[in-house]
């Protein structure tokens, strides 16, 4: 009776069996399938006790994962690949001091015998079905299982696109969620063209024609382009990383001939100068502070939103010879490439916007607390976006994209050299000079340039 009090479920059957056995509530039996869960414990109380724990635990789950199935596959970790599953296993196989290269001899071999043991334990922590075979194997440990009876003649599993996406994952997107949720995305592109279970060595030219296709229906050519150099770098990389003896397919897939691409100025143009009025009058009247302080910087250095939004207090240098904002990476902000990371002069009304945004953000790090922060941007630019579509109706003005587009027409109609607009605007020449030069004749450089543009 004590045992029944302090186990729950726990019931002795006959005189060498206990088990966990355990009614599924009512309004769970359909999703359960089950009208309730039964499980082996062992052949005495000591093994029974010992292995309640874990046989609880994955009931309580069970139930939960029944009660809210869309936040238990939310919050529930990635099933292990086949791949995973057996890296996983020479892991536990080498903690066990066991070899995962041994070759099975003869059945009195010491290791032979170990490895008979650590199975034996291992199955009985399962229910066994009517011929007494464990049933309800993680996928774990039957590969720690394979791994015990097999040795080195076990066979490395291929890698999929399912490994290159959790590799890739793990390497180049890491804590990154912006990344990740686009990760996620492509994938389950690829997965619903081809499946992501498709071992790499297997891909051809074909699949990867079959993916563009999937994805150029109902999406254009400009995004389908941008989804396959994740693709094309994620399967690069996993080829190097698992010494793989393969191509990949996607390299050079045309997605779209370059007499019928739509050229980047069609998507997006420029304000003209009324417009830009207009918009900067209704953002000062009706905006929020830091909200009016982000467009006025903007406007004056043709910086991107995110650029502004993602600045801290100490990037603002306003007691430098030149007042000027550094452009620089940060755990809030991550800069585009490596030529955005810039510093950028602050004249005219630019520089009193900082000014006045310094003396706001007292007592903070960052000079715009409430967009600072991964998604900020994306919800300073929804803010400003009602304000600017109040005003100009073509959707193909937008509140960041259009003053960059609008600061380089100034710097055009100014004759600033292309080599001065590119340190101005983050852009990059692809010359390998752009790199030279002193940071302070740059900032002077920027400055006469801006002068001129603005003047």
């Amino acid at each position: 009776m004590m045992i029944a009090m302090d186990y729950p479920h726990l019931q002795k059957r006959g005189k060498n069996e206990w088990r966990y056995r355990r009614k599924v509530p009512l309004a769970l039996r359909p999703v359960v399938g089950k009208l309730e869960i039964v499980r082996r414990l062992g052949s005495s109380e000591k093994e029974a006790i010992k292995a309640y724990p874990k046989v609880h635990q994955e009931v309580e789950r069970l139930f939960a994962e029944a009660k809210n199935p869309k936040k238990a596959a939310e919050s529930a970790p990635a099933p292990l690949s086949s791949l995973e599953a057996f890296q996983e296993a020479q892991r536990r196989l080498r903690t066990l001091q066991l070899d995962p290269e041994w070759t099975p001899g003869e059945e009195d071999d010491e290791e032979w015998i170990a490895r008979d043991v650590i199975a034996d334990q291992i199955a009985k922590a399962y229910a066994v079905d009517e011929e007494g075979h464990p049933v309800g194997v993680s996928v774990s440990d039957a590969a720690l299982l394979r791994g015990l009876a097999q040795g080195g003649r076990q066979k490395r599993p291929e890698p999929t696109l399912e490994d290159a996406q959790k590799l890739y994952l793990k390497d180049k997107v890491r804590d990154d969620r912006k990344k990740k949720l686009q990760l996620d995305r492509i994938v389950q592109y690829i997965d619903d063209a081809i499946g992501k279970d498709r071992k790499l060595s297997s891909l051809r030219r074909e699949d990867a024609k079959e993916v563009r296709d999937f994805m150029l229906d109902g999406r254009s050519a400009s995004s389908v382009e941008r989804y396959l150099n994740t693709v094309r770098a994620m399967i690069n990389h996993a080829i190097s990383e698992f010494d793989l003896d393969t191509k990949n397919p996607f390299m050079k897939l045309v997605v779209e001939a370059r007499d019928k691409a739509e050229p980047d100025r069609r998507k997006r143009r420029s304000y003209t100068d009324g417009e830009l009025a207009m918009c900067r009058d209704r953002v000062l009247r009706m905006a929020r502070d830091d909200l009016r302080h982000v467009w006025r910087i903007m406007e004056g250095t043709g910086c991107r939103l995110a650029e502004v939004t993602g600045l801290r207090v100490i990037d603002v240098m306003l007691d430098h010879s030149i007042p000027h904002i550094d452009v620089e990476w940060h755990d809030e902000r991550r800069v585009k490439t490596s030529v955005s990371r810039r510093k950028v002069p602050l004249v005219g009304d630019a520089l009193v916007a900082a000014q006045e945004a310094v003396k706001a953000a007292e007592g903070h790090s960052a000079l715009f607390p409430a967009y600072c922060r991964e998604g900020g941007a994306a919800s300073a630019s929804a803010a400003l976006g009602k304000h600017v579509r109040a005003c100009v109706k073509d959707k193909k003005i937008a509140p960041n994209h259009s003053i960059r587009h609008w600061m380089k027409d100034r710097l055009r109609l100014a004759s600033v050299p292309k080599s001065e607009q590119d340190i101005i605007l983050g852009h990059s020449s692809g010359n390998v000079g752009e790199d030279y030069g002193g940071e302070e004749v740059r900032l002077a450089v920027a400055k006469r340039a801006l002068e001129k543009a603005l003047a």
